[in-house]
């Protein structure tokens, strides 16, 4: 199939959103074998079917590179109660926050973890995401990490979008080992670690990092598992204070650390020379109003690539719109356009490892999203606006 007369932002870093006025895109099969200026379309693609896109902007489809998509319940509750003036540690520390979602997770099943998810799902889908991340973490125990797992995976069945999943054991201690960290981790973590590998549901090992959550050393043992199956690592790092999470993560060459309100030069420092992708996650900061803002400065000066997602979940981030969380990434944290559609492009990619996908040229998978926009600043300049004219899908429109 020959896409035509477009622009193409093909978000490789040669130049500014890699531009190319005027372009073509060739794809066979679920590949992409061109692309470029139409001038130099080769003669042997000319007569192929072609779908002209009317001088519209091509991207590369979005990618939502952290979410916690998969949960049962709601926490509008705990909604009121931050507005009436409780922090997350507080609300968190009365047994709300996650274990509330834990409760609610465990009591549903596989098929009503996948029923409840879909709905999200097909949000971002419509916003031209054809990547998604999805964690675990609300099970706690390892017949509900699995469960989430397998009703993660099974999203790529019943809808056109890549999945990957990552085991997010040590979210967050269950009620039934208070005080028992490393207890957690030996009785319940581990196990289900292990047995989510043997099941091939686990593409990555998270953790969360933080004084409510579990320690460096806490996470030094579930990555050091990880790396002895060969599972590539991410963190939740430097959210609510600086544990050192996002040092420990670059130290084992995650994929990438996130939230990082709390990072510091040195942070990163360490994850530029470790390649550690930054995920910027507006939402979470925006929904529990903090006030300290990732190191955006930092990050450009060292070079670490910036991701940006939605971390749709029920508790500190509701949010099912990639578009929107661009705009309160360049809002809110002052990120460029071009960066935040890089960051759920080319850096989304790169932040699960998606080695096909984030850029438009010969060989990437052809997952495409054609906007109705004069320039791809307008991708992120508007708010609670979905501009997407059509979404290409593994070649497919």
């Amino acid at each position: 199939m020959l896409l035509r007369n477009a622009t193409l932002a093909t978000m490789t870093p040669d130049r500014p959103y890699g531009l190319i006025p005027d372009g073509a895109v060739v794809t066979e099969g679920e590949r992409i074998v061109w692309a470029g200026a139409a001038a130099d379309l080769p003669e042997r693609y000319r007569t192929e079917e072609a779908l002209d896109l009317g001088g519209r902007l091509v991207t590369p489809g979005l990618i939502d590179c952290h979410t916690h998509i998969v949960h049962g319940g709601d926490r509008a509750r705990e909604f009121e109660m931050r507005l009436e003036g409780a922090s997350y540690e507080e609300v968190a520390r009365a047994g709300g926050g996650i274990v509330s979602t834990v409760r609610a997770t465990r009591a549903a099943s596989e098929e009503a973890l996948l029923a409840s998810a879909l709905p999200r799902i097909d949000a971002l889908i419509a916003e031209g995401v054809t990547g998604i991340e999805v964690k675990s973490g609300y099970g706690l125990d390892v017949e509900t990490e699995l469960a989430m797992l397998r009703a993660a995976r099974r999203i790529a069945q019943v809808r056109p979008v890549r999945v990957r999943t990552s085991f997010l054991g040590a979210h967050a201690l269950p009620p039934e080992f208070a005080d028992r960290h490393d207890a957690y981790i030996d009785e319940v973590c581990l196990p289900a670690l292990e047995a989510a590998h043997a099941e091939g549901l686990a593409d990555a090992v998270d953790g969360f990092c933080e004084g409510i959550a579990f320690t460096p050393d806490q996470i030094a043992r579930v990555f050091d598992r990880a790396r002895g199956l060969g599972l590539s690592v991410k963190l939740h790092a430097e959210q609510l204070s600086n544990l050192g999470g996002a040092r420990l993560a670059a130290s084992y060459g995650a994929l990438s650390a996130d939230h990082l309100e709390y990072a510091d030069e040195g942070d990163a420092a360490a994850m530029a020379e470790a390649g550690t992708v930054a995920v910027i996650l507006p939402g979470a900061f925006y929904t529990l109003r903090e006030t300290r803002v990732p190191p955006i400065a930092a990050f450009r000066a060292h070079g670490v690539p910036m991701a940006v997602a939605t971390d749709c979940n029920p508790g500190s981030s509701p949010m099912t719109s990639l578009l929107l969380a661009m705009n309160m990434s360049a809002t809110l944290f002052r990120m460029t356009p071009e960066e935040c559609l890089a960051g759920v492009t080319r850096n989304a990619a790169r932040a699960l490892g998606m080695q096909d996908a984030g850029t438009i040229r010969a060989g990437q998978r052809a997952d495409l999203a054609v906007w109705d926009v004069e320039s791809p600043a307008e991708l992120t300049y508007r708010i609670g606006f979905n501009p997407l004219w059509k979404r290409i899908f593994g070649g497919r429109p």
